[in-house]
């Protein structure tokens, strides 16, 4: 009899060795794990034991990515093209986002433009256009990106 493990075993310590530095959809640490040659129904397989023993959750997933984008400065739509890149059921991401709500989308945006703009507060027309496009490349909502500059100009 051999001592060495079963794949199986290094297929579970693997994903558990992903999942210890952070969270992972479980798309996501499929491709992982297929870059190693394991057999893909073995990995279909421990992957849907991490998710009935809650180590494996597109949820939990979702929520700590939100939080982190979010910390970062950006958007809902550049978090949810993210997020759909990942693989994460659509669902899922549409009820994670909706539950910011678009009053905390707009303040992080205008958190996000006054660290742009740090003392130079002047909103000419074209500095108006070039941080809208910045506004918008981090993935905010045209209507969030009018909403904020409208707070700018008016200050």
């Amino acid at each position: 009899m051999s001592d060495l493990p079963s794949e199986n075993t290094l297929i579970r310590k693997k994903a558990m060795d992903y999942l210890s530095r952070r969270e992972h959809s479980r798309y996501e640490l499929y491709q992982k794990l297929s870059k190693h040659n394991f057999e893909k129904a073995l990995i279909n397989e421990q992957l849907e034991k991490l998710i009935n023993e809650n180590l494996l959750s597109d949820q939990r997933f979702v929520e700590a990515f939100v939080h982190s984008r979010k910390r970062n400065g950006k958007g809902p739509v550049r978090i949810t093209a993210e997020l759909l890149e990942r693989g994460v059921d659509e669902q899922l991401i549409y009820s994670s986002i909706d539950e910011v709500g678009n009053a905390e989308w707009i303040e992080i945006a205008k958190i996000v433009l006054e660290k742009k703009l740090g003392n130079n507060q002047q909103l000419d027309y074209d500095n108006q256009l070039k941080l809208m496009k910045f506004l918008s490349y981090r993935g905010f909502t045209m209507n969030q990106i009018k909403t904020t500059v409208e707070c700018f100009k008016k200050e």
